[in-house]
């Protein structure tokens, strides 16, 4: 398949129903033209907790090109994070300021700013200590209108609640000084601590169109955390049974009453969807993915450069933690890595693990010599660093200097002796106490004592930490004979770590392939990110990305995803497989894998919200249309000029291909079945010397999509 028909696949996902996406993002013009807002809710708003900071944050500049100063950011006031994230002023529309100085005047603490972030949104953040001297009222009247009660000592719905009860007051409020001309509000809530505000505006009966979206049910994780078949049981489940034995019944009864209130009920995968359907009672009416701000590069080697970089800096890394055991060749070593929350099970590190294991079989018994080096980074609680990953570094710094500092006086001394006109011998040019200072250097690297640490630092009860203990039961040790070693970076990755001095996108850039082999995964940024930034990954079939790219893409794993049975397959089937594609990519060539780096990265349209966005689009029109049904048709009458537009005789009915059309994958004797992949790569001879990979783009890999029954123009 050509660029053009990559393009045109992913324009088919930004055009549903013949509109099309681009032609909505006018910078809010129609939406000031019939006064339509759009109020977006969240517990993560300038807040940065977990993934619907990155979801919001990244969508903002989409929303923003659609509804301009129209969309306004609601959220709870986080002081720590405020003074850094927001910039705080007074609003200048005037329904908005009116609103906001109403409950001022009531006592309630508000703050309003525009978030520091590309798109500059306006944001309005509630103080909700200041407004807790009404959690009292504000429960009983919860409980009289829907029966959902909350115990006492659980603060975080005790929070929510306060939070819900003032986004309710803020929407009627700003509803009433819109006036009473014709107005269309929409109300978009994210997640269950932010649904207490989307059931009140449906008791209050407030004139405004919501949205529900749930990122992962509640009572799901907690299933799932509990070791169970939770997948072939969601039927079997006595929900109120299980929430109430975990403590959740309150929550839960919020996630559910959100998701039956709201006018529209969204989530964000295939994956979620069906378990929202069995845990809520509630099909959402639209899959909504997650996409990111995808920065496209001018040139196709640019991004091959930035991974280069990074891999030299891991180099570094790698050779003072393997000091004394530094025996395999840089050039045949892979990075790959694991990363996200410490949940053992749902992120599926056991299985990683235990894969690793197998790998680490399968390359000593086919006598490979490539060397493959594991990161797992799952942040847990540390007392310190382990004294020997901080005395490799420093071993390995000071060999370095002591290195660059001969280099110097050795090119000193030979071009004083070129200009006194004679050539320069060994004994003149490299002395006796220059040896000798190596000496001391390559004798202190050499002796250790031990193995290499696994991990970069001292877990606090290690004894019982789950990812030392699987490493201790797989005997992954770092032996010099194993072909598989491993590194537990217990962490989040920083640029001013004097380990591993590195940001999480600059580390993911220098790797070779990103391993996520999730049981509980409902969307998945982390194979996400490897994919817009060009790194091959492993997902499953139970995470909402893998679920994503295995309806858009045949044979997803020539292109770098690949994605691992975990729904019809037992563990040790799923397992099996995980190691057989971590075997398979190991026997890669460099310039194999080089070409399938360059695949990846043109999957990143698939992923932006230029295309995504549109699934949201179409959220917030059926809900519009559910609570305004006299605007079908004035709508469709407003938008004619701009978003109706003829369907092409070639349309698909879907985004999804009647045949496949993927190349082959790679055999033993060939490198790739097309002939365009050989001019990707046809400058790597020249640039390696450099190990900067500049390859020149002249056609796209065929077949990078489903055909998408698309002819060609």
């Amino acid at each position: 398949m050509s660029k053009g028909k990559i393009k045109r696949a992913a324009s088919t996902l930004r055009a549903l129903e013949g509109i099309t996406f681009e032609s909505c993002l006018d910078e809010g013009n129609h939406c000031y033209e019939i006064n339509k807002w759009l109020i977006e809710v969240a517990m993560e708003v300038a807040n940065k907790v977990g993934g619907i900071y990155t979801v919001i944050r990244s969508k903002v500049p989409t929303t923003k090109l659609e509804f301009g100063d129209n969309y306004i950011a609601v959220g709870p006031l986080n002081e720590a994070q405020v003074r850094t994230e927001v910039e705080i002023k007074e609003p200048e529309i005037g329904a908005l300021r009116s609103t906001i100085n109403a409950m001022r005047s009531q006592g309630i603490g508000v703050v309003y700013g525009n978030w520091l972030i590309e798109g500059y949104p306006q944001v309005v953040l509630f103080d909700l200590k200041t407004a807790m001297w009404r959690l009292g009222e504000w429960k009983g009247e919860l409980w009289n209108t829907t029966h959902i009660g909350a115990p006492d000592m659980d603060f975080e719905t005790n929070n929510s609640i306060v939070f819900g009860f003032l986004v309710t007051w803020f929407i009627g409020e700003f509803l009433h000084q819109l006036g009473s001309e014709p107005k269309y509000v929409i109300s978009h809530f994210h997640e269950w601590n932010a649904g207490i505000g989307l059931i009140m505006a449906r008791m209050r009966k407030l004139d405004v169109s919501t949205i529900f979206t749930t990122h992962a049910t509640l009572l799901g994780r907690y299933l799932c955390a509990g070791h169970c078949d939770f997948y072939n049981n969601l039927d079997k489940f006595n929900l109120d049974k299980e929430a109430g034995d975990r403590g959740i019944y309150h929550r839960y009864c919020i996630e559910r009453a959100s998701a039956h209130c709201s006018h529209v009920f969204t989530t964000v995968s295939q994956i979620t969807s069906y378990e929202s359907d069995h845990l809520l009672k509630r099909k959402p009416d639209i899959i909504t993915p997650n996409g990111l701000s995808v920065k496209k590069f001018s040139a196709l080697h640019e991004f091959q450069n930035l991974h280069a970089i990074s891999k030299e800096k891991i180099n570094n890394f790698i050779r003072g933690h393997f000091y004394g055991h530094y025996d395999f060749d840089l050039d045949k070593t892979l990075y790959i890595f694991s990363a996200g929350r410490y949940e053992f099970s749902n992120k599926g590190v056991d299985m990683f693990i235990e894969s690793l294991a197998r790998l680490n079989h399968k390359l000593k018994s086919a006598n490979s010599d490539m060397t493959v080096i594991a990161f797992l980074i799952f942040p847990t609680n540390t007392a310190s660093f382990n004294v020997e990953s901080l005395k490799g570094q420093a071993i390995s710094k000071q060999l370095r200097e002591t290195v660059q500092n001969l280099q110097n006086e050795l090119g000193k001394r030979i071009y004083e002796t070129c200009l006194k006109g004679d050539l320069p011998h060994g004994d003149n040019i490299l002395r006796n106490e220059d040896i000798i200072e190596l000496k001391k250097c390559v004798y202190t690297s050499i002796q250790r004592h031990g193995l290499p640490p696994i991990c970069t630092h001292n877990v606090v009860d290690d004894s019982v930490d789950p990812i030392l203990c699987a490493l201790r039961k797989c005997q992954l040790f770092n032996n010099r004979y194993d072909r598989v070693k491993v590194i537990f970076h217990p962490e989040f990755l920083k640029s001013t770590s004097p380990l591993l001095a590195m940001d999480y996108e600059e580390f993911v850039r220098g790797c070779h392939m990103g391993v996520f082999p999730s049981y509980y995964e409902p969307w998945g940024y982390t194979p996400a990110e490897c994919t817009v930034m060009g790194i091959p990954s492993i997902t499953t079939n139970l995470s909402g990305f893998g679920c994503f790219m295995e309806e858009h893409i045949t044979d997803p794993d020539t292109y770098g995803i690949y994605v691992v049975d975990r729904r019809f397959k037992s563990a040790d089937e799923s397992c099996e497989q995980l190691a057989q594609h971590l075997f398979d990519f190991s026997t890669l060539t460099r310039r194999q894998r080089i070409i399938q780096r360059n695949r990846t990265e043109r999957l990143s349209e698939l992923l932006d919200w230029n295309t995504l966005g549109i699934y949201y689009y179409k959220a917030r029109q059926l809900a519009l249309q559910r609570v305004h049904p006299e605007l079908d048709e004035n709508k469709l009458i407003l938008l004619s000029n701009k978003l109706r537009y003829e369907k092409p005789v070639s349309e698909p009915p879907s985004p999804s291909a009647s045949r496949s059309s993927t190349p082959h994958h790679f055999t033993e004797h060939e490198d790739s079945s097309s002939d365009e992949d050989d001019e990707e790569v046809k400058s790597l001879n020249s640039a390696s010397s450099s190990r900067m990979l500049i390859i020149n783009r002249t056609k796209s890999t065929e077949n990078m999509l489903k055909d998408m029954n698309l002819k060609d123009e």
